[in-house]
């Protein structure tokens, strides 16, 4: 195929954006003939990938494709600091163990949707970590305290006498710095690292380098249509979920995110959900819930394929809507008396403790079809041998007992 003109590749890059700063500066970048230089952060504070993430993802792909170099950061350091985007409070600082940690299946995730061939990878570790105090110092004389007031989370918290540490001014600048160091043409976030794109270009002005143009891209809505995907919030679809649970988690949005997230992780317009939808309607009649099936296994083809896609759903039709148990369900075997969360932790169909507590408490969990309804509870197999943990409507152990 031959290179794509200058305008071409602008609305290549443009489409889908929220906002593009600036497009006279895109266009003089792009006019050098070179390839420039695409920055993307995040923060290893939890160690999957979701479908938030892919929105921005799907746009460095497209930049990738378009023969510009894509230089992935793990903020190894940053997220041991902790961005407070969005934040009402100071977030806990995580260890380096934790970072490294998390961070170990962050480009397997990654190379999901990058060609690994072609993507940068760079630990902002390498340049942070030996930073001295006057380096520090220096970094932070070049931005001021009213302009860091005028981020909209921080303003919030200041205005209602809520704490604000001076690490958490740190953050920006340290982010902004990463731009600095890799001389960054480009920056990708999503629309609430705004500030800190910005200030990307701010702190490369103050050192003398060619200023970064910003792109933010839409958030994504979590499955509970509130707040915006997140790890934190349990409202996500990780890259690492199984496509059981990808199905699951999609039919459970709320119909009003359909047609949103067709968008933004499709890139389809209005237009064509019309088309798309009079096709569905056509075949299986006028239902959001099968415009819902098709977008489930949509999701789960871009990380795993068609047949997967269709088990994903026979699952979800099994277990969800005929309330039956699945065929490969495992099996754990147990004595009497072990505490219930203990089971539910060990086996992974809780994230901690305090999880199991919370799902125990709302209900979603059941032995034997029977809910089970107290913390404190203990296995007690009575007269049985073996017996069916739920969790919530899609998680199941045979637990099995062992004399």
């Amino acid at each position: 195929m031959p290179p794509l003109n200058i305008m071409n590749q602008v609305d290549i890059i443009k489409n889908g954006t929220a906002e593009l700063i600036s497009e006279d500066e895109l266009l003089k970048k792009l006019t050098a003939n070179r390839s420039l230089i695409v920055k993307y952060g995040a923060d290893p504070s939890a160690p999957d990938l979701h479908l938030g993430h892919y929105v921005c993802l799907k746009k460095l792909k497209e930049l990738q494709d378009l023969g510009h170099t894509i230089v992935f950061i793990i903020g190894d350091f940053t997220a041991q600091i902790g961005d407070p985007s969005g934040r009402n409070k100071t977030r806990k600082m995580i260890t380096t163990e934790q970072t490294i940690e998390n961070s170990k299946t962050y480009m397997k995730q990654v190379y999901q949707i990058l060609d690994s061939k072609k993507t940068v990878v760079r630990n902002n570790s390498e340049w942070l970590q030996d930073l001295n105090l006057r380096d520090i110092a220096d970094i932070a004389s070049r931005y001021t305290v009213a302009r860091m007031l005028e981020r909209d989370d921080f303003e919030k918290r200041f205005k209602n006498q809520q704490p604000i540490s001076i690490l958490e001014f740190l953050y920006p600048l340290l982010v902004a710095y990463d731009s600095v160091v890799i001389k960054a043409d480009i920056e990708i976030g999503g629309t609430d690292q705004k500030f800190n794109l910005l200030a990307g270009r701010h702190m490369q002005q103050e050192y003398g380098v060619s200023q970064q143009i910003v792109i933010t891209m839409p958030i994504l809505p979590g499955l509970d249509g509130v707040q915006k995907m997140s790890k934190s919030l349990g409202n996500y679809i990780a890259f690492n979920d199984s496509p059981e649970e990808m199905y699951g988690k999609t039919m459970s949005i709320p119909d009003s995110l359909i047609d949103e997230y067709f968008k933004l992780l499709f890139g389809y317009n209005e237009s064509n959900i019309c088309k798309m939808k009079e096709k569905i309607n056509k075949n299986m009649g006028d239902n959001p819930k099968f415009v819902k099936e098709y977008l489930a296994r949509e999701i789960i083809k871009i990380f795993y394929d068609e047949i997967s896609a269709l088990e994903g759903e026979k699952h979800f039709r099994k277990v969800v809507q005929r309330k039956e148990i699945p065929d490969d369900i495992l099996s754990f075997k147990v004595e009497n008396g072990v505490w219930i969360v203990k089971i539910l932790t060990e086996n992974k169909l809780v994230s901690s403790s305090s999880d199991g507590r919370r799902m125990i408490k709302q209900n979603a969990v059941r032995i034997d079809n029977k809910i089970i309804d107290k913390v404190d509870y203990n296995i007690d197999f009575k007269n049985k041998n073996e017996m069916i943990l739920k969790v919530g409507k899609r998680k199941f152990l045979r637990l099995i007992k062992d004399n």
